[in-house]
C-alpha cells in the first residue's frame, strides 16, 4: 500500500449546496471520478474523515457517510490502525491531465469511443418553431380537438377500480384483449373486413406495423414495390429491414398495377406497399378497379401487400371505398392503421391485422423491441370504441375537417392559381400543391422564415432524388379558420416578392 499522495483536493472537489444531491453523494460521485479518471490509482491512501473534512469545509460526519458508501460499493477499503485506501483489485489506469478531469466528470459525452452503424437515409434536420411561427405540416390531426375530457375520464375511472388492477403488470404481447375484441367488431363494421381477435395485434401506431411487416418480409434484399412517389419514412423502414426498394408510377387512379405486373415478370417480388384510400403524399384514391387487378396479382405471384390506410376516416364527398383488406379472401394482406390521425398524434394506438400466422410471427418479434403497450390506454381506447366515443369524435372532426378543406382549397384557387395547381382532395388532411417550374419551393421557404411561416422540409423526399414533380403536400386539418387566412396571406406576400424579383431579372 502506497502511502498518502499530496493530492489538491481541496482546489479538485467542488461541493455544490444548492442542487438537489446530499454533500457525502457528490463526495463519493467526485472520489470515484478521480479513482476512473487515474489520479487516484490502487492502494492509494486516501486523507483521513477528520482532515479531508477540514479541508473541504464540511462536516466529519458527511465525509465518514461518504466513505461508507465508497466501502460499500467496493472502491475503497479499509484497514484497522492503517487508515483507507483505494481498493487493490481496481485496474491500473493512465491519469488524465488534471485540466481534463473537471471536463471529464461533469461534461456529457458528445462523441463515443467505439464505433457504431450509422443510417444517414434516417436524417432529420429538426424543426423548431416559436409561439409566434405558424407551422405548416403535410398532414396532421388538430391535436387541440382531441377529446381530452372524455380520455381522461375513463382513463381515471379504469385506475380507481380495483378489478383492473392487472394492467398495470406485464400483459399480452398481442395488445389488451378487451381492445382486439373491440377492433375485430369495430373494423369488421367500419372497413368491411372479416376477422376475429386472433387477427388483430395492437401497436404503437401505424409506424410499428409497417416496421414489423418490414421485418418479417424484407430481409435479405427481398424486393418491395412502392410509388414513384411515396411515404418517405416507410421508404426508410423498408430499406433498413434489408429490402430493396422497386418503384411504379401513381397517376390519378392510385399505383400503376400494369407496371406492377410488369415488375413482376422480371423480378422475384415480396411485397407492394400501398397506400390505397389516399396515397401519401399525391391524395389520390385508389380506383376500384386497380384494388381487384392488385389483388388477382397478389395471389398469382404470391407478394404480400402492405395495406397503409391511415386516415381511412377522413372522406369528404362520399362514403369511403373499402379496403383491399376487406375483399381479400386468399390471405394477401396485411392491414395497417390506427388512432393517431383519428385523435392526436401523441396518442400512439395502432393495429396490425393479418392472418393468424403472420400475427403471432409479428407478436414475437414486437416483443423484443417493446414487450407491450400501455396497457391502460388501450383499455381506455377499448372502453371509448365500445361505448361510441371515437365514432362520435370522427364525424364531429370530420365535418370541421371538410370545412377547413374548403376553405384552404378556395383561398389557395383564389389569391394564388397563378403559381401553382392542385387537385381538391376527396379525403385526407393535406393537398398536393404543385409550384409552376419557374418558382422553388427552397425559394419559398427560405422566405417563409423570415415571415415566421415554418414550412415542412422533407418535401424533397416525396419523390427520391431525382424528383422533378415541384410538389409538396400542405396539411389544412391542425389550422383553424384564422390560421388558414394567415397562412394564404403570408404565401400571397412571398409569391408578390418572388413575381418582382423575377420581373426585374428579365428586364436585365
Amino acid at each position: 500500500m502506497s502511502s498518502p499522495v499530496l493530492f489538491p483536493y481541496k482546489s479538485t472537489i467542488v461541493l455544490d449546496r444548492s442542487i438537489n444531491r446530499h454533500l457525502y453523494l457528490q463526495l463519493c460521485d467526485q472520489i470515484i471520478g478521480l479513482i476512473k479518471s487515474g489520479k487516484l490509482p490502487p492502494t492509494t491512501k486516501l486523507p483521513g474523515s477528520r482532515s479531508l473534512s477540514i479541508s473541504l469545509q464540511i462536516h466529519r460526519k458527511t465525509v465518514i457517510a461518504a466513505y461508507d458508501e465508497l466501502l460499500s460499493q467496493g472502491w475503497i477499503e479499509s484497514f484497522l490502525g492503517k487508515g483507507t485506501f483505494v481498493t487493490n483489485d481496481l485496474p491500473i489506469i493512465k491519469p488524465l491531465h488534471l485540466k481534463n478531469i473537471a471536463t471529464s466528470t461533469t461534461i456529457p459525452q458528445e462523441r463515443s469511443n467505439f464505433k457504431f452503424n450509422i443510417h444517414p437515409y434516417l436524417d432529420r434536420k429538426a424543426i423548431h418553431v416559436t409561439k409566434d411561427t405558424l407551422l405548416i405540416n403535410d398532414g396532421i390531426p388538430d391535436h387541440r380537438l382531441a377529446p381530452t375530457d372524455e380520455i381522461a375520464k375513463i382513463y381515471r375511472n379504469i385506475t380507481k377500480k380495483v378489478h383492473h388492477q392487472h394492467l398495470l403488470t406485464y400483459s399480452d404481447i398481442y395488445g389488451n384483449k378487451d381492445l382486439r375484441k373491440a377492433l375485430v367488431l369495430y373494423l369488421n363494421q367500419t372497413r368491411g373486413l372479416k376477422i376475429n381477435i386472433d387477427n388483430v395485434l395492437i401497436t404503437r401506431g401505424s409506424q410499428m406495423g409497417i416496421y414489423l411487416a418490414s421485418q418479417l418480409l424484407l430481409q435479405n434484399q427481398n424486393n418491395i414495390i412502392v410509388g414513384d412517389t411515396n411515404y418517405a419514412t416507410a421508404n426508410d423502414t423498408f430499406i433498413n429491414a434489408g429490402g430493396t426498394i422497386r418503384t411504379v408510377p401513381v397517376d390519378i387512379n392510385g399505383i400503376n398495377t400494369y407496371e406492377i405486373d410488369k415488375l413482376c415478370k422480371k423480378h422475384p417480388i415480396r411485397a407492394v406497399y400501398v397506400t390505397s384510400h389516399h396515397h401519401h403524399p399525391t391524395t389520390v384514391t385508389l380506383s376500384a378497379e386497380r384494388r381487384m387487378r392488385l389483388l388477382e396479382l397478389a395471389q398469382e405471384y404470391n407478394f404480400a401487400i402492405i395495406e397503409d390506410d391511415y386516415d381511412y376516416d377522413f372522406h369528404y364527398d362520399n362514403a369511403p371505398i373499402l379496403p383491399l383488406a376487406s375483399n381479400d379472401y386468399i390471405g394477401n394482406v396485411i392491414y395497417i392503421g390506427g388512432f393517431t390521425k383519428i385523435i392526436a398524434p401523441a396518442l400512439r394506438i395502432g393495429y396490425f391485422i393479418a392472418p393468424k400466422n403472420v400475427v403471432d410471427e409479428a407478436a414475437k418479434f414486437r416483443r423484443i423491441i417493446d414487450r407491450q403497450g400501455d396497457t391502460i390506454l388501450e383499455q381506455t381506447l377499448a372502453q371509448m370504441i365500445t361505448q361510441g366515443d371515437i365514432q362520435r369524435h370522427s364525424n364531429k372532426v370530420l365535418k370541421i375537417y371538410k370545412i377547413r378543406r374548403d376553405l384552404f382549397c378556395s383561398l389557395l384557387q383564389d389569391k394564388l392559381n397563378r403559381y401553382l395547381t392542385f387537385e381538391i382532395p376527396k379525403g385526407g388532411m393535406a393537398v398536393w400543391v404543385l409550384l409552376n417550374k419557374e418558382y422553388s419551393w427552397d425559394t419559398v421557404f427560405g422566405e417563409a422564415k423570415k415571415l415566421h411561416l415554418c414550412m415542412n422540409n422533407d418535401w424533397k423526399r416525396y419523390g427520391g432524388a431525382h424528383a422533378r414533380h415541384n410538389g409538396i403536400r400542405i396539411g389544412f386539418a391542425s389550422l383553424n379558420e384564422e390560421e388558414i387566412h394567415k397562412m394564404i396571406a403570408i404565401l400571397v406576400q412571398i409569391f408578390n416578392l418572388l413575381k418582382h424579383k423575377h420581373v426585374v431579372i428579365e428586364k436585365q
